[in-house]
């Protein structure tokens, strides 16, 4: 299978001006400023393959859209190789943005003021779209998104999950042979993600589009991705299975303790100090979790000292989430290779 994404030690630097103390200072910095120099990626490789739909993930700050920009062509890497689709995304531009897909859930693609399907016209006339290939193609996509009864409504009269889904299908017009999406579900309530989900997942089938997601929503990684790329301070940390990274990562049990008071976590820590156990505040008000391993002399140990000091109404036991998994390697700072 081709690899349909090649990046080999890329890097991108900014200048950052660099203010001096005091009076003299300001005057000095007028004359002669000084700059230092942020790498925001820094040395990163990695390949995709046709038809492979992969989780880009990371903290706010640790590069992914930095370098998403840089595979879509908006910034010039400042070192380092980039071909996309078999080209370099950044100087045969024109020919490049007919074979990609780009969704920004923070940014339209659509006209404001006009109706969806003349925003939909005027991208099909950019792209150079048949009208053949546009109404095979399209046809699908409206109806699958379920957007036919917004096509004739104005962008600005959407609400956020009905303009993501015409977002979406604007992005589709060319079908591109590799989709770029950057929080696609951002905001959007279960049932709209579902759909759009389900949607992503015929669109690879059918047609091998390939997806490279950038999300926080790391239920949309884990309904969609079995690979992931994981990103730290502009570096790549982890780039392999998803199910590799749960298993190595995620091995233990959460077990949530719904307290009838309120209990500090010095005094958990004190009773489960000898037992290998973090406590973790709950979502619920007065419930606290414990992640412990899946040994069952731990776990039960674990249930009976918390039950036999503290009242409480309701225990559950579940599995270590994705979300926990990540929070993990970011706090150990370091994740295994593939």
């Amino acid at each position: 299978m081709t690899n349909i994404i090649e990046v080999n030690q890329l890097r991108k630097e900014f200048k950052s001006y660099s203010s001096r103390q005091g009076l003299k200072g300001a005057f000095r910095d007028l004359l002669n400023r000084q700059y230092k120099t942020i790498p925001a990626v820094n040395d990163v490789t990695f390949t995709v393959k046709q038809g492979e739909m992969v989780g880009y993930i990371g903290e706010n700050g640790a590069g992914k859209s930095t370098s998403i920009k840089m595979l879509t062509g908006i910034l010039t890497p400042t070192s380092g190789k980039v071909l996309v689709n078999g080209m370099n995304p950044h100087k045969e531009r024109e020919q490049f943005v007919r074979s990609i897909g780009v969704v920004f859930g923070q940014r339209s693609q659509l006209w404001w003021d006009i109706a969806v399907q003349e925003s939909f016209r005027l991208l099909k006339k950019v792209y150079k779209v048949s009208d053949k290939d546009y109404n095979e193609h399209m046809e699908h996509v409206i109806s699958t998104l379920d957007i036919g009864p917004l096509l004739d409504k104005p962008v600005r009269k959407l609400s956020l999950g009905q303009r993501m889904r015409c977002e979406l299908a604007a992005a589709l017009i060319h079908n591109p042979p590799l989709l770029f999406l950057d929080e696609p579900t951002i905001g959007l309530d279960v049932l709209v993600k579902l759909k759009i989900r389900q949607f992503l997942k015929e669109m690879n089938e059918k047609y091998k589009t390939t997806i490279l997601l950038t999300t926080h929503d790391l239920s949309d990684i884990e309904a969609l991705c079995e690979r992931v790329i994981m990103l730290d301070e502009g570096k790549v940390i982890y780039d392999g299975a998803l199910a590799k990274l749960r298993s190595h990562w995620g091995e233990g049990k959460q077990i949530e303790f719904q307290f009838e008071q309120e209990v500090l976590e010095e005094q958990l820590s004190f009773l489960t100090q000898d037992l290998d156990v973090v406590w973790q505040k709950g979502d619920k008000l007065l419930s606290w979790n414990a992640l412990v391993s899946e040994k069952e002399q731990q776990m039960s140990e674990l249930i009976g000292r918390i039950v036999g000091t503290h009242q409480i109404t309701d225990v559950s036991v579940k599995e270590i989430s994705t979300e926990e998994v990540i929070r993990n390697i970011y706090e150990k700072g370091e994740a295994l290779s593939s």
